[in-house]
Parts: C-alpha cells; sequence; structure tokens
C-alpha cells in the first residue's frame, strides 16, 4: 500500500474515520434502498405514472449499482480507496439531491441510474478500507462497527419514508441523504487515510465488459421477474444475456493474470462458503424485509408509517446480539454462531407464516425482534470469517465479490418471495366477488424465506473454525495509532 494521501492535513486514529466515514454512507446507501419504495405511489401520482411503470426508477438504481461494483475492486487499488470513495460519496450526495428536483420521471430515472454507479463503489471500497485499517484479530469489532447501518438503515427508511411523505413530499425521501453525504464528504477530506497497493494491474476490458452484462442482466430479470412474468421476452431475455454473460466471464477470468473479478479467490475453503452462506441467508431475511410490508399493509390495512414500526424491533434485536455475538466468536468460532443463528432465523420465518387477522401485534413484534437478534449472530461472524484467510492485497478483490453476492442475494431473496406470492396469488374474492387478501400466498412465501435459512444452516456446518483462527485471536493492547491502522507503516508488508 501507499503512503497516507499528502492531502489530508490532519491526522486521526485510522480506524475512527474510517469507520465513521464509512458508517454514514453505508447507512445512508442502505437506507436509499427502502426508503424510496414508500415514495414510489406519490411520484406515480405526480407524474402520471401507474406503479409498474415508476418502478423502472428503482429498477435503473440496481441494474446500474450491480455494474459498478465489479469495478470497484480494481478503481480502489488503481486510484487509491481515499479518493475513490470521496468521489463516489460525492457523486452519491450530487444525485440525491438531483432525484430530489427531478420534473419527470425519465430525468429522475437518468439521476438514478448515476445514483446507482456511485452506490456501486461505496460499499465495496469502503469495506476494504475498513478490513485494511483493523488487523485480523480486530475484524470482529470492525464488522460491529458495520450492524448500526446494516441493521437500522433496513427498518428506519420506510419509517421516515412515510413520515417524509405524508408531511413534506416524495422530493425529501431523496433530499435527506443530503446534509448526511456532505457531512460524510467533509470529514472524509479532512481526516479519511488512503490505502493502495503497490501495482493494480492493467484494466481488463473484457472482464468489466461481461461483468456489466451478466450482473446487470441479471439483476434487471431478478427485479421484473415476479411483477412481469418470468416467461415474458423483456425478462427472459436480459435474463439468458446475463447467465450467458457470467457463464463467460467465468471462463475468462480463469485465465486471466489480472483479471477485474479475481474468482481464484473462490478456491479460499472459508471465503467460498461464508459467501454462499451470506448469499441464502441475506435472501431469506431480505425477502423478508420486502415480504412483511405486503402482508401488513395489502393484507391487515396497516398505512406505511405504522407498517414500518413494525419491522423496527428487528433493528433493535440485531444491534443488542452484536454486543453478544462479538464476545461469543473468539471463544466458539464462527461454525455454530452461524449454524445456530441461521437454524433460529428459520424458525422465526416459518412463525410468520402464522401471522393473520387475529394474531398479537406485540407477539409479532417479539417475533421480529428475535429474527433480528438471530441474525446477528449470521451477520457479524460470515463477514468476519470470509476475509480470514484472503491476503492483504487481495481485500479490495475479495470485497467485490463479496459486494457483488450480496447485491445478487437481496435481489435473489425479493425475486423469488415474490415470485411465490404472485403465483399463489395476495387476493382471492368473497362470495360477492369483493376482494380479500390470501394468507395462503403470505404462508408459502414466508416457509420459502425460512427454506432458505435452513439451506444457510446447512451451510454454515461446512464452515471450519480453524480457517477463521486469525480472527479469534485475543485483541492485543497496543499505542494509540499503531498497527494495522496506521497505513503508512505497512506499506512493504501487507500489500
Amino acid at each position: 500500500m501507499s503512503a497516507t494521501s499528502p492531502a489530508r492535513p490532519t491526522r486521526m486514529n485510522p480506524k475512527i474515520a474510517v469507520g465513521v466515514v464509512f458508517v454514514a454512507s453505508l447507512f445512508m446507501t442502505i437506507m436509499d434502498g427502502t426508503i424510496v419504495n414508500v415514495a414510489l405511489p406519490a411520484i406515480g401520482r405526480d407524474f402520471g405514472t401507474d406503479p409498474a411503470g415508476v418502478g423502472v426508477i428503482n429498477v435503473g438504481y440496481l441494474v446500474s449499482l450491480a455494474v459498478f461494483v465489479p469495478l470497484s475492486g480494481w478503481l480502489g487499488d488503481r486510484f487509491g480507496t481515499r479518493r475513490v470513495f470521496l468521489y463516489a460519496l460525492a457523486l452519491f450526495t450530487a444525485t440525491s439531491l438531483l432525484c430530489g428536483t427531478a420534473d419527470s420521471l425519465a430525468s429522475l430515472t437518468l439521476y438514478r441510474i448515476l445514483q446507482g454507479a456511485a452506490g456501486g463503489l461505496l460499499t465495496p471500497v469502503g469495506m476494504t478500507m475498513l478490513f485494511r485499517a483493523f488487523p485480523q484479530e480486530e475484524r470482529m469489532r470492525a464488522t460491529r462497527v458495520l450492524m448500526l447501518p446494516t441493521a437500522v438503515a433496513p427498518a428506519s427508511g420506510p419509517v421516515l419514508g412515510g413520515w417524509l411523505v405524508d408531511s413534506w413530499s416524495w422530493h425529501w425521501v431523496f433530499i435527506v441523504n443530503v446534509p448526511v453525504g456532505l457531512a460524510g464528504l467533509v470529514f472524509g477530506l479532512l481526516f479519511l487515510p488512503d490505502y493502495r497497493v503497490e501495482r493494480a494491474g492493467r484494466f481488463d476490458v473484457a472482464g468489466f465488459l461481461l461483468a456489466a452484462v451478466g450482473f446487470g442482466g441479471t439483476m434487471y430479470a431478478l427485479s421484473e421477474g415476479a411483477s412481469s412474468g418470468w416467461g415474458s421476452a423483456r425478462v427472459l431475455a436480459p435474463a439468458l444475456a446475463g447467465l450467458l454473460a457470467l457463464a463467460a466471464l467465468v471462463a475468462v477470468e480463469l485465465r486471466r493474470p489480472e483479471p477485474m473479478l479475481d474468482l481464484r479467490l473462490f478456491r479460499d475453503r472459508i471465503f467460498r462458503t461464508t459467501n454462499l452462506l451470506s448469499l441464502f441467508s441475506g435472501a431469506a431475511f431480505l425477502g423478508m424485509l420486502y415480504l412483511f410490508p405486503l402482508l401488513m399493509q395489502d393484507a391487515l390495512g396497516m398505512d406505511a408509517l405504522h407498517s414500518g414500526l413494525m419491522v423496527f424491533p428487528e433493528a433493535l434485536g440485531v444491534m443488542l446480539a452484536s454486543q453478544v455475538s462479538a464476545r461469543l466468536y473468539p471463544r466458539i468460532g464462527p461454525r455454530r454462531l452461524l449454524a445456530a443463528g441461521s437454524a433460529v432465523v428459520a424458525g422465526c420465518l416459518a412463525l410468520m407464516a402464522t401471522i393473520g387477522p387475529e394474531s398479537n401485534l406485540w407477539a409479532v413484534r417479539g417475533l421480529l425482534f428475535l429474527t433480528g437478534y438471530a441474525m446477528s449472530h449470521v451477520f457479524m461472524p460470515s463477514q468476519t470469517a470470509a476475509f480470514a484467510t484472503v491476503p492483504a492485497a487481495s481485500t479490495g478483490a475479495a470485497s467485490t465479490l463479496y459486494n457483488a453476492q450480496r447485491q445478487i442475494g437481496s435481489a435473489l431473496g425479493v425475486a423469488v418471495l415474490g415470485t411465490v406470492l404472485t403465483a399463489v396469488g395476495p387476493f382471492t374474492a368473497d362470495a360477492s366477488g369483493t376482494p380479500v387478501a390470501n394468507f395462503a400466498a403470505y404462508r408459502a412465501a414466508f416457509l420459502t424465506a425460512a427454506g432458505l435459512a435452513l439451506l444457510a444452516a446447512v451451510t454454515a456446518l461446512r464452515v471450519r473454525d480453524s480457517d477463521a483462527a486469525a480472527t479469534m485471536r485475543p485483541v492485543a493492547s497496543a499505542p494509540a495509532g499503531a498497527g494495522a491502522g496506521e497505513p503508512a507503516r505497512k506499506t512493504a508488508g501487507r500489500a
């Protein structure tokens, strides 16, 4: 890695600097994915577009994000993580303001595509900085830093979005990002350290193009499949193109000495296993966060604000358990934590299949709290263990793969549960022909989510604690400013 950027005029412990900026930006980008959903009906009314048509602003964002995630590792290594991260944060903040002032659906869609490009760079590059700032034995502490945005942002998005739309207008669900982005940008310019490998390698044009088509086409199909139908040409064509491009990507990248996506990292047993586990658990959990508000609003008649408040105990569970999981991890290792956590999540999702008009809402809130509590025992150990045996110079490439998997997992969960819900039919008709909620459809979808979580639990049994030994060592005390948090002192040995 290169020395810390000379443009940084004020010194601060790199662990604190990276943690503050990354948490703020991650909170902003994760919340953006849920807060905008609440505003879609109001945006549609404002622009005279039906709900299906206005969904293009989310599809464009997700596809753009999927295209730029694979590029993040090379850019961070080539130009330095600090520069790439701050440029991406500036672009995300600027496009948030543009989205909030858009005067047409076409301009809003364009700004969302640019916003997706920035979001595709922010999380992988930020994660690379975080894991380069913390040594192996402190990775669990670093992962605990991520629990605030990971837990609170998805749950607070619908609550904040509902309040902003009802009290102000849909424009504010985008503008709310601006002060957070500006604060993070100023703080980053003052304190953020730089991490750069000695040689990033040549730009892999073929790898980037295949990844763009592969991930973009797949993400589009997953986003549109449930609503448009998997057999429709507008879904089938990009799905086939995406899958073919991904197959070609694997063949091409494994032959290249300096690939855009270093797929050889999947030869690492614990990295491969934890990525697969994260794919299943993320699909189950984020699919539930998509499905549960639909159940509350469309089937039980709750408004968006109160539906969002129903989900919030999940975030409290994650945050509380993050303190417990961090203490258990060094003692018992990731395998048992991951298996137990995933199994409890599967049980909670199966119990959600019983929610109906007669359900006690406090019992439902308790179930969501338990889901979040158990999921924290999956989030933290899996992300910590995944990078346990990854060489320091490959952290950027590994972060790119991990975040690409996470984006696909979230889209997969929504696509699968949405398809099950649509196939069974969320509404049926009573004797008079009036549409009524079909709870059997929600039951089938929640049981499907439980099945995905159960797959994660089975996958967890393949994790070996010995592979994660480097992340289970007791944290040694060190003078302030010493250790992996000082990029300037680790240039030769770690990059």
